[in-house]
C-alpha cells in the first residue's frame, strides 16, 4: 500500500497526531461544527493510483484538487478550517481499499472517498455503517452502492444511466435481440443486470458472454459474438486490455455484422479504436466538450494539459459533495448525510442531484460519435439527455 502526500493539502503522520491533540484543545466537535473551531478537516482518499485502473485514479485526483480548490474559492478551507486529505493507493484490490479505510477511520477520519473501481466500492462501503463516517464512492460504476446504506454517496454516474443512454440509441427494443460483452468483474456483471433490466424490461432478449478479467486473446469471444448475431452488441469495458479488446472485434468483422453501443472511454483510448471509432455508437459519461458551464470551465483551467477527460468530474464533484457536507454538518456525520440528501448543485456535467431516497446522483448523461483516425479522431456531442432521463429507479435504502 502506497501513501502519496501533496505539501498543500497533504499531511504527514506526525502533523496528523498533532492535529488529533489539537481537536482535543480546542473544544468539543460541536464548537467545531458551529464554526468556532479550527481543527483541520481530514479527508481521505482510497483509489487506484497503481494497478489496471490507475489511469481513471489519477484522472479523479486530479479532479478532486481541482473542485476543491473551485468548492473554496481557492482558500483550502472550509470556514475556519484547513482541509487536509490523505491519499492511499488500493492498487484496484477490496482487501487493500478495506485495510486502507478500517486504518484511516481508526485515525479518526470521518470521510473517505475514492473507489475507482466497483469491487472495492461494494467492500468499503459496508466500513462506512457500520462505523458511521461519510464514504464518498468515485468512478466505481456498480449499480450496488445506490442505496446500499445511509452512509454512502457516489459522486460519479452508475450502471443503469449507462444502459439507458445505451438504449436511447435503438428506439423500440421490443423483440430485438441483445448480446452484452463484458468482463466476468463486478463491473461487467452490474452491467449485464442493467442491460437486462432496462433494456430487456422493454421487450428485448438479452444473453451475455462474459470473458475473465485477466484475459488477453479475444478470437474466441468473437467468434462467440458473430455466431450470435445480435441486434445490438452491448460492450462494457474497462481497464489495459481494451485496446486489444476492441482491434480482435474490428478484425473479426464483429463491429460491421451488428449494431455496437459502448461507453466512451479515457481520450488514450481513442486512437486505439481507428477506423472502428466511427463504427461505434457511443453512449458517453463525459467527455471536454460535453458540458459548458462555470464547474467546467474551472475544472479545464485546472487540471494538468487544460483538457478534461472521463473521470475528472467524479473527483471534482467529490470535493463538492464533502465541503458542503462539512459546511452544514461540520463534524457530525448524520447532520453531514443530511446536508447532501436531496442537494442539487451545478458540476461539470451540468446540475447534479443526490437524490433523497437512496443517494442516486441523478446528472445528464451524453451521446457521443468520434469523428476522424488514427490519432486524430475527435468526439462530437450527439445529444444530451436530462438528468430525469437517465435517472434509475429508486431502491430502498439496506441500513
Amino acid at each position: 500500500m502506497t501513501v502519496r502526500t501533496s505539501r498543500r493539502v497533504f499531511v504527514t503522520a506526525a502533523t496528523t497526531m498533532a492535529a488529533a491533540l489539537a481537536v482535543a484543545a480546542c473544544g468539543s466537535p460541536q464548537e467545531s461544527a458551529s464554526g468556532g473551531g479550527d481543527a483541520p478537516v481530514k479527508v481521505g482518499l482510497v483509489y487506484s493510483q497503481s494497478g489496471p485502473l490507475a489511469t481513471y485514479g489519477k484522472q479523479y485526483i486530479e479532479g478532486f484538487k481541482a473542485g476543491l480548490d473551485y468548492a473554496t474559492k481557492g482558500t483550502n478551507k472550509i470556514g475556519n478550517r484547513t482541509v487536509e486529505v490523505t491519499e492511499v493507493d488500493d492498487a484496484g484490490d477490496p482487501a487493500k481499499a478495506v485495510s486502507a479505510a478500517k486504518d484511516l477511520i481508526g485515525k479518526g477520519y470521518k470521510i473517505v472517498a475514492g473507489s475507482t473501481a466497483s469491487g472495492v466500492a461494494l467492500q468499503v462501503a459496508p466500513l462506512a455503517a457500520q462505523n458511521k463516517v461519510l464514504f464518498v464512492s468515485g468512478p466505481a460504476a456498480t449499480d450496488g452502492v445506490t442505496g446500499v446504506n445511509k452512509y454512502t454517496f457516489r459522486s460519479g454516474r452508475q450502471s443503469y444511466q449507462d444502459v439507458v443512454t445505451a438504449r436511447s440509441f435503438i428506439g423500440d427494443a421490443k423483440g430485438k435481440k441483445i448480446v452484452v460483452f463484458a468482463q466476468d468483474s463486478a463491473f461487467g456483471k452490474s452491467n449485464e443486470a442493467a442491460v437486462k433490466a432496462v433494456i430487456g424490461g422493454a421487450g428485448a432478449t438479452v444473453t451475455s458472454v462474459l470473458a475473465p478479467a485477466s484475459a488477453t486473446d479475444f478470437t474466441p469471444f468473437a467468434s462467440q459474438l458473430s455466431a450470435a448475431k445480435p441486434d445490438l452488441l452491448f460492450v462494457a469495458w474497462a481497464g489495459t486490455t481494451a485496446p486489444a479488446m476492441w482491434q480482435t472485434l474490428d478484425q473479426q468483422g464483429v463491429l460491421t455484422r451488428t449494431t455496437v453501443v459502448t461507453g466512451l472511454d479515457i481520450r488514450a483510448s481513442w486512437p486505439t479504436f481507428g477506423a472502428a471509432g466511427t463504427k461505434i455508437s457511443f453512449l458517453s459519461h463525459f467527455f471536454d466538450g460535453a458540458a459548458d458551464n462555470d464547474a467546467a470551465k474551472a475544472a479545464k483551467a485546472a487540471v494538468p494539459g487544460g483538457v478534461l477527460d472521463l473521470f475528472h468530474p467524479d473527483g471534482f464533484h467529490a470535493a463538492q459533495m464533502i465541503v458542503r457536507a462539512v459546511q452544514e454538518g461540520g463534524d457530525d456525520v448524520d447532520k453531514m448525510v443530511t446536508a447532501l440528501e436531496g442537494w442539487s448543485f451545478d458540476g461539470v456535467k451540468g446540475k447534479l442531484t443526490v437524490r433523497a431516497e437512496d443517494h442516486a446522483l441523478l446528472q445528464p448523461m451524453f451521446q457521443a460519435k468520434l469523428t476522424g483516425s488514427g490519432d486524430q479522431l475527435t468526439a462530437e456531442l450527439q445529444k444530451t439527455l436530462p438528468a430525469e432521463e437517465s435517472a434509475p429507479p429508486a431502491v430502498p435504502m439496506k441500513g
